[in-house]
């Protein structure tokens, strides 16, 4: 019999599908997220909570053992010595659930997305105008 996946249509219904003491902590870090985008839109991309400024900024989701958070292969570079401590790839860092979550690393490297997507989409505002 094939698993049902369920599709989610915001935020708030991804996070409810977990534990309290899970859903604590994604909240958490939505919050961190508005506060450090505070321009950007929510919405579900790929099944996962994602912020939006002009392109996708950062998405994140909960799994069994830990956090993921999808920053982009240039917001993990861009850190990649902060978050040596932490299992990560190309795009992706996996925060541990038994662990604090890093806030402040985590606002700043959502800063550091939101500049370059408001360069970027500048850059592509000059081309078109050329």
């Amino acid at each position: 019999m094939e698993e049902i996946k369920k599709k989610f249509n915001s935020i708030d219904e991804y996070i409810l599908q977990f534990p309290i003491e899970l859903q604590e902590k994604l909240q958490a870090l939505r919050k961190v997220i508005e506060e450090s985008a505070p321009d950007a839109k929510e919405k579900i991309s790929y099944q996962m909570p994602t912020f939006v400024l002009h392109r996708n900024l950062v998405h994140f989701a909960a799994y069994k053992n830990h956090i993921g958070f999808y920053p982009t292969s240039s917001g993990i570079e861009a850190f990649k010595h902060k978050i040596s401590d932490y299992k990560s790839s190309k795009g992706a860092v996996q925060f541990p659930l038994d662990q604090p979550l890093p806030y402040e690393l985590i606002s700043e490297i959502v800063k550091f997305r939101v500049a370059e997507e408001i360069k970027k989409e500048a850059e592509r505002n000059l081309k078109k105008k050329r």
